[in-house]
């Protein structure tokens, strides 16, 4: 039913890049491999300017998708009406090929806290982010797709692990997954569990796009390692091994390579794309 009532999710099954303005002309005139490229939502709800027109530019050649990092679909108020509204308006122009956001919370009261936040997964929380789900594919006119996590902690008070969590989302909202594997990696190091066991229990058929990224290293207050989510760097080979690993039991999916602080320039960049490239080609064969 929901594929008759929004827009599906289209990303070609290739590599596809964050897009900063920095990369614009290397893109345009030589962008390897790279078939797609994610923008951020909240980067593009102006009413004009460079931005805007080098987006309907890149739009002409390239797939995109649009991430948002605001909508806040953990939180406990109802969603920002508001930000829901330019949503709306720079999908309806810009007609991306898939729309995704993260499973966690970013505001509380008035205030917006520049971070994504962690939940407990309690059928109170369940309910309350379907119910956001639901609004927000109605408001955009499409599926969403919903990213795990990167966790640091664990609460007591849950009820469901993460996986069947994710999957009762997708079952009751008619969403898609994202799957970010460095993601998996860092929680799995981080809660000391088996990342690989993770992706055995992940409901990979529902998943639409992946995504892979740079952490840190660090330690705790207690001399375990600590790993951060920073998306700074290349992608740790580890994390090349579980996205083998993952794509041998989902099939070809498209794949993202995320890169927000410290930029390389393009030619690193584009490198990253190509090793993806690798890791899909003998899938998709």
């Amino acid at each position: 039913m929901l594929d008759t009532l929004y827009t599906p999710i289209s990303l070609p099954m290739s590599p596809g890049v964050g897009y900063k303005p920095q990369h614009f002309s290397d893109i345009m005139e030589n962008p390897g491999p790279v078939e797609w490229l994610e923008i951020h939502a909240e980067n593009y709800m102006g009413a004009g300017g460079r931005p805007l027109a080098q987006l309907r530019h890149l739009s002409e050649k390239f797939a995109i998708s649009v991430h948002g990092v605001g909508l806040s679909i953990g939180g406990e108020e109802p969603l920002n009406e508001e930000h829901l509204s330019r949503l709306r308006h720079l999908c309806d122009w810009l007609k991306p090929a898939s729309f995704s956001e993260h499973l966690a919370w970013s505001t509380h009261d008035s205030h917006f806290l520049n971070d994504l936040l962690p939940l407990p997964y309690t059928k109170k929380t369940l309910n309350r982010i379907i119910e956001h789900i639901n609004r927000l594919q109605e408001a955009i006119g499409r599926r969403m797709l919903l990213e795990n996590p990167s966790s640091y902690l664990a609460f007591e008070e849950s009820e469901y692990g993460e996986t069947e969590f994710l999957d009762e989302i997708a079952k009751r909202t008619g969403c898609g997954l994202l799957l970010d594997v460095n993601n998996v990696f860092v929680s799995a190091t981080n809660l000391k569990v088996s990342a690989r066991e993770y992706i055995n229990s992940f409901p990979l058929t529902r998943v639409g796009e992946i995504h892979l990224g740079g952490h840190d290293k660090d330690v705790d207050d207690y001399g375990e390692p600590l790993l951060i989510d920073s998306h700074n760097q290349k992608v740790a080979d580890s994390v090349w091994t579980l996205l083998d690993h993952t794509l041998g039991l989902s099939g070809p999916r498209p794949i993202l390579i995320e890169w927000d602080s410290s930029i390389p320039e393009w030619t690193e960049l584009a490198n990253e794309a190509r090793r993806a490239e690798s890791a899909l080609s003998p899938v998709r064969a």
